[in-house]
């Protein structure tokens, strides 16, 4: 069995440049794509995507329900599945307009590729996504040392991501030019810091408490006065590993560069979690944190619409929709005090709808 189509690889090519100088896509997405034409490759034999027909995307359906993923050995939830087969669809419906392949493909062939609708509900489903509460992370803050620049740098770290919401690929790529303390905000500059779709914006640093600042406030410190490091240097440097008195190797201080990857920023948190008896909360989980907090202790809904565009969202649907849901305990804990209040102290019904009006101008009248 053929294990590399030339012309496969050409026309790829071409919709991956496509992807990246027309539509914009980031490397990260394309990865994704690349992965799931190359699963579909293999699934049929790396045939010519010119002998394309819509059995081959049924059987290739029926092989990923087949399949089982490789870190737990389980079937490949209908998510994965769904992620796969839209990319797959884009593909070919680009695919379907290309010289050469006008006359071989139609664009309804490229539907194949859909779920049914319920597994689409299902593959499309809100999941409650464990988080932290500020309590759990100002409790980590506490147990951490902070003796060597090392252990400095991993408390400030996550107090920082406390403060910011910061997601890790930004983390890995701040420098301390980015920071204004006297300001209290962070610059989250796209041409310097990896955020997400290369948005630039400020995020002033989040109301949770007087530990988080004044840990970042030595930390910047220790960094410009006893290391004598400046705008251009790294906020949260790589370690530096050299040989140990053994001959070993071993960590000696720091580096005056950036994380390449976000891999380093979730070890530092996996292990300071671990280390005070708690699950392991990943960086992009304080985002939830966050905005729980803000569900908490906004005043109005030109407060939340603040915290929202502080988290980088340009509509407060987004906040609400992606990081929004109330935990089951809250839930029930907000019913029950529903029905146990005084209906004197009902909420008017005026206001709920100058709210609702409120939160649907600001989504851009997308609010159901």
């Amino acid at each position: 069995m053929a294990k590399h189509n030339a012309a496969n690889a050409r026309i790829k090519r071409e919709y991956f440049q496509y992807l990246k100088e027309a539509k914009r896509r980031d490397e990260t997405s394309i990865d994704a794509i690349a992965k799931a034409l190359a699963r579909f490759e293999e699934a049929n034999g790396h045939k010519d995507f010119k002998s394309f027909h819509r059995e081959q995307a049924v059987a290739f359906k029926r092989k990923l329900d087949a399949q089982a993923a490789v870190r737990t050995g389980k079937p490949l939830s209908r998510a994965t599945v769904h992620s796969i087969l839209s990319a797959l669809r884009a593909f070919f419906v680009w695919l379907a307009g290309q010289p050469g392949y006008k006359k071989r493909i139609s664009y309804a062939d490229a539907d194949y590729f859909n779920l049914s609708e319920k597994d689409v509900r299902i593959a499309k489903a809100v999941h409650l996504k464990p988080f932290p509460t500020v309590e759990q992370v100002h409790h980590v803050l506490a147990t951490m040392p902070s003796g060597t620049d090392i252990e400095k740098r991993n408390r400030a770290l996550i107090a920082f991501a406390l403060m910011t919401g910061a997601r890790d690929g930004a983390l890995a790529s701040f420098r301390l030019k980015h920071v204004d303390l006297v300001q209290g905000r962070v610059d989250q500059d796209a041409r310097d810091v990896r955020t997400k779709a290369s948005k630039t914006f400020s995020t002033w640093f989040f109301p949770v408490g007087d530990e988080a600042p004044a840990i970042m406030r030595d930390w910047c410190q220790h960094l410009r006065e006893n290391l004598l490091w400046g705008d251009g240097d790294p906020l949260f440097p790589p370690t530096q590993i050299g040989l140990g008195e053994n001959g070993g190797f071993v960590a000696v201080g720091l580096r005056r560069d950036c994380w390449q990857s976000a891999g380093p920023v979730r070890d530092i948190f996996r292990a300071a979690f671990q280390a005070a008896g708690l699950p392991y909360f990943n960086p992009h989980s304080f985002r939830d944190t966050l905005v729980q907090h803000g569900e908490k202790i906004c005043p109005n809904i030109e407060a939340f619409k603040a915290w929202s565009q502080n988290l980088g969202h340009e509509k407060v649907m987004t906040t609400l929709t992606s990081y929004g849901a109330v935990a089951p305990h809250r839930q029930a804990e907000l019913i029950r005090g529903m029905g146990a209040s005084r209906t004197a102290d009902a909420v008017d019904p005026a206001y709920i709808a100058k709210v609702m009006a409120a939160m649907r101008q600001m989504s851009g009248g997308g609010l159901a």
